[in-house]
């Protein structure tokens, strides 16, 4: 998950009304709600992919403002500051993301299930144990369709992008101050 929110209560304003913290996060494993599919068909078998750009992009924004929201608390608590205080906090804090989703016009389940499975795909993803995805096979430069000959197939780790999610935090009062760190890397 996200990591490592850090709150300090301050005589003076170190995050002034109105200004943010910005946040990249990386090397996560990405979850099918995460990326997306126009095909109706792909969550059947695929349950949780998501139909859209913007509903993968929600999943995101849902995804780390919880975890913000869930990393405070705690911060709070061990602070033994009031439930009424840490919830005035968590209420003047906003998250804005930045997250490119992958789209899968296919998937597999398998590398035996992508071979042939189907005609002319763009990109395809290879889904396991019905939740990550690890892998995509993409059309070649001039054509070429790897994804659908045993001989050419190809599979290549999902590119960096699509594990990458960058944004901000912002306080609309002067409330906290906040410090992002990447001390570990777990799995979303």
């Amino acid at each position: 998950m996200i990591q490592c929110v850090i709150i300090y209560y301050k005589k003076h304003q170190d995050l002034i009304a109105g200004s943010s913290r910005p946040f990249t996060l990386t090397g996560f494993t990405l979850p099918v709600a995460m990326v997306y599919s126009p095909k109706a068909d792909i969550p059947i078998s695929v349950p949780g992919i998501a139909a859209n750009q913007a509903a993968a992009r929600g999943f995101v924004r849902r995804l780390v403002m919880q975890t913000v929201i869930d990393v405070l608390e705690r911060q709070g608590r061990s602070a033994l500051l009031p439930d009424a205080v840490i919830s005035a906090i968590l209420g003047q804090l906003s998250v804005n993301i930045t997250y490119e989703p992958l789209e899968c016009e296919d998937v597999a389940i398998t590398r035996e299930e992508m071979v042939g499975n189907a005609p002319n795909p763009s990109q395809r993803c290879i889904i396991v144990g019905g939740n990550t995805v690890t892998g995509i096979c993409s059309k070649m430069a001039g054509g070429a369709q790897p994804c659908n000959r045993p001989d050419m197939v190809k599979i290549t780790d999902v590119p960096a992008k699509y594990t990458t999610i960058s944004g901000t935090v912002s306080v609309r009062t002067p409330l906290v101050f906040m410090q992002f760190c990447s001390t570990e890397k777990k799995s979303v």
